[in-house]
């Protein structure tokens, strides 16, 4: 995790480039991997910077400050709450490269004219992961001066805004079962048509950026709600220790038994390790290590990983869903290394088959699948190269991320950015950029 999400900035996750010249380092003068030396890894690690600085002035230049950069017509759009979300989401970004005038101004800017006492609804959990922290890592960067990149004139703007913004978004948790509702109004609380039904990662993708809240606040508050919505969801397992995709936020019921480690359930999994590593809480370690044995003994089918009934274990859907790629990544932080070194083989093979992953590869047809057929720039399968680099220290994965940003240059490269991909088999252009291409997809 980056510096305090996807997705989840608590954990140091450095650039794709950056793994590019600490691999250089190790053996100077020798190649790097195959057809990679020190010389070149540092060149790709300077594309990767060029690929953000593209981006994000693309966004300064054309978007800003709306949310998000429309890259092939270069024009902005709002498309969250309308509070500059790129710039928010950037920011710790900004801090890895070194920029130090740019993310002091960004700050700057963030501090003085960003209020969230406004009329959107927005959705809880991206709200949490992508506003709640990447306020929270900008200020633990801006406050320290072990960074190198504290200001001078800086007094703690960013965590009062990230405190505002938590305490209008704790009106969502006041649920029969704990678990909050998926979206809320940051003026009026959550409406009363508001729906019922959310998704387990969307209850249980709170607790990292609310508890760091917490400490850094002295207020338990929001620690406490997070870890209760955890709670919640947990106590309604199968018997099987599966957790389905949807829950009806009152009455407890699955709306979705369709277990699985992708989408709707995917950062369940991962909140869960990471709060344990982040706090020492060992509740969340034990649910860990019962909710992984499950999926390891019911999902998993080795290389990879199926959707089941939560309750019988039979499979219902045979998909790879391009959100299970960052669970190589996580077996690595669990310790389990071997699996994950061939289910990441597994999901890059579909890389290279397309050039990019779809959002859904059927593994009974071994094909895309119908409606499932674009790639939104995710970050996943980087993350997961890059802690199973740092875990082997094979070179191969160095060819990996050199395939992967190759891919991005060539397909995904557009006039004032880059653009979703709307069919990895025709590589169409899509006019859209999600903010975590720059706080995620090369800050990895």
């Amino acid at each position: 995790m980056q510096p305090m999400r996807r997705r989840q900035r608590g954990f140091p996750l450095l650039c794709l480039s950056t793994a590019l010249l600490a691999a250089a380092a190790l053996l100077p003068g020798a190649a790097v991997a195959e057809g990679v030396t020190p010389s070149e890894a540092r060149r790709l690690r300077d594309e990767v910077k060029d690929m953000f600085y593209h981006a994000f002035d693309g966004y300064m230049k054309y978007a800003f400050p709306l949310d998000e950069l429309r890259p092939l017509s270069c024009q902005g759009e709002d498309s969250l709450g309308g509070y500059a979300l790129t710039l928010i989401d950037s920011l710790d970004t900004l801090a890895l490269l070194g920029d130090k005038e740019k993310f002091g101004a960004a700050v700057e800017w963030v501090g003085k004219n960003v209020r969230f006492d406004i009329n959107k609804t927005v959705s809880v959990f991206e709200t949490n992961i992508r506003i709640l922290g990447g306020l929270l890592s900008a200020h633990l960067i801006a406050s320290d001066y072990a960074t190198g990149l504290r200001i001078q004139s800086y007094d703690d703007q960013l965590l009062h805004l990230a405190a505002d913004l938590a305490q209008r978004l704790l009106p969502a948790f006041d649920t029969p079962t704990g678990i909050p509702f998926g979206s809320i109004n940051l003026k009026y609380g959550v409406d009363e048509n508001e729906s019922k039904i959310t998704s387990t990662a969307g209850g249980g993708t709170l607790t990292l950026e609310f508890g760091i809240l917490s400490r850094l606040t002295n207020n338990t508050v929001f620690e406490r709600v997070t870890k209760n919505s955890v709670r919640g969801i947990w106590s309604r397992r199968s018997k099987l220790n599966l957790v389905g995709a949807h829950i009806n936020v009152f009455t407890g019921e699955w709306t979705q038994k369709d277990a699985g480690i992708g989408t709707s359930i995917d950062s369940f999994y991962e909140y869960l390790l990471k709060a344990y590593l982040l706090f020492g809480d060992e509740e969340y370690l034990y649910i860990f290590q019962e909710a992984y044995k499950a999926a390891m003994h019911y999902l998993h089918h080795d290389p990879w990983y199926v959707e089941v009934n939560m309750n019988s274990g039979a499979t219902v859907w045979p998909l790879f869903n391009s959100l299970q790629a960052f669970w190589p990544g996580l077996q690595v932080l669990a310790g389990d290394v071997d699996p994950a070194i061939r289910t990441h083989d597994a999901f890059f093979s579909v890389w290279k088959k397309y050039g990019f992953t779809p959002e859904g590869f059927n593994l009974a047809t071994l094909a895309v699948q119908n409606g499932q057929r674009s790639y939104p720039l995710r970050p996943e399968l980087i993350e997961s190269t890059y802690w199973l680099f740092k875990a082997t220290r094979d070179y191969r994965y160095i060819d990996v991320g050199r395939d992967i940003l190759a891919s991005l240059q060539y397909g995904a490269r557009c006039p004032c950015g880059y653009c979703h991909i709307s069919d990895v088999e025709t590589h169409k252009q899509d006019d859209h950029m999600e903010s975590f291409f720059l706080a995620e997809t090369v800050h990895i």
